[in-house]
């Protein structure tokens, strides 16, 4: 049995539960820009996973298993029966996770710029990052970082948003981001997803590299509940570059499924 943590959260906003999972080296605040559309229809819950922003680190390595228990750890503290957890990346790995395993405390599933049906070239090229980040050091991997993150002209209007992710990248242990970067890495959700009944919306960039349109057809294709969604142009950065848009897709999605369910 995997050892939960708590981590530090935040509530915000009325209705129906909605727990919200961020990814590596990031933290509850990479939803800011969802929150204004979200908390309109949700009782929003945003967490920092174990060794991020304000959350504690009890020890190294950990897995998949201890992010997944300390989901449930969160929602127990928070008092809600059931929620919507939608997760981006690393968290959209971690919600399907979590799903598996307590199936009737999910409402619905958002799967944002995750990862399946890898190819072993698929693999080969996430771990040559992990590689770089350990032969190199995180700080000097970020470059390539942020061509994989944000479009151009992302990069070239809104430079202090880059800046302040790529701060919070670096102001994480670096052996925290590679243990997350590991799991990143090493899940594969192939053998499984098609287990997972709840609704799923399935939602990535046209352009993210390494989270790509071809791999969420298979994510989609495998989930007996889903629906397909990929955003124009888009690198992984979404909520960050198109936070609203993300928003309104999610939104809309519980809605339509709470409305069939």
């Amino acid at each position: 049995m995997s050892v939960a943590i708590d981590c530090e959260y935040s509530v915000e906003g009325d209705g129906p539960p909605l727990i919200l999972v961020h990814g590596i080296g990031a933290a509850r605040d990479t939803w800011r820009f969802l929150m204004p559309t979200l908390t309109r229809h949700f009782q929003v819950i945003t967490y920092d996973l174990r060794g991020h922003g304000a959350s504690p680190c009890p020890g190294l390595p950990f897995g998949l298993e201890e992010l997944v228990a300390d989901l449930e750890q969160l929602r127990r503290r928070v008092g809600v029966d059931s929620a919507h957890i939608a997760g981006h990346s690393l968290g959209g790995m971690i919600g399907p996770a979590y799903a598996r395993l307590y199936p009737d405390r999910v409402l619905s599933l958002g799967l944002l710029s995750t990862a399946a049906f890898r190819t072993k070239g698929d693999s080969e090229k996430v771990w040559a990052v992990v590689k770089a980040m350990e032969d190199k050091g995180v700080p000097n991997v970020l470059n390539t970082l942020i061509d994989r993150w944000y479009t151009d002209g992302f990069i070239e209007a809104h430079r202090d948003i880059v800046d302040r992710r790529l701060k919070q990248v670096v102001d994480t242990n670096p052996e925290v981001f590679l243990n997350v970067f590991r799991i990143y890495a090493g899940t594969e959700m192939a053998p499984w997803l098609h287990e997972i009944g709840a609704p799923s919306l399935v939602l990535t960039g046209e352009n993210d590299g390494g989270c790509n349109p071809h791999l969420n057809k298979h994510i989609h294709d495998a989930m007996p509940n889903s629906k397909l969604v990929i955003l124009p142009e888009l690198k992984h950065s979404i909520l960050l570059e198109a936070g609203e848009t993300v928003a309104q897709h999610l939104t809309d999605f519980i809605h339509d499924s709470a409305s069939m369910g």
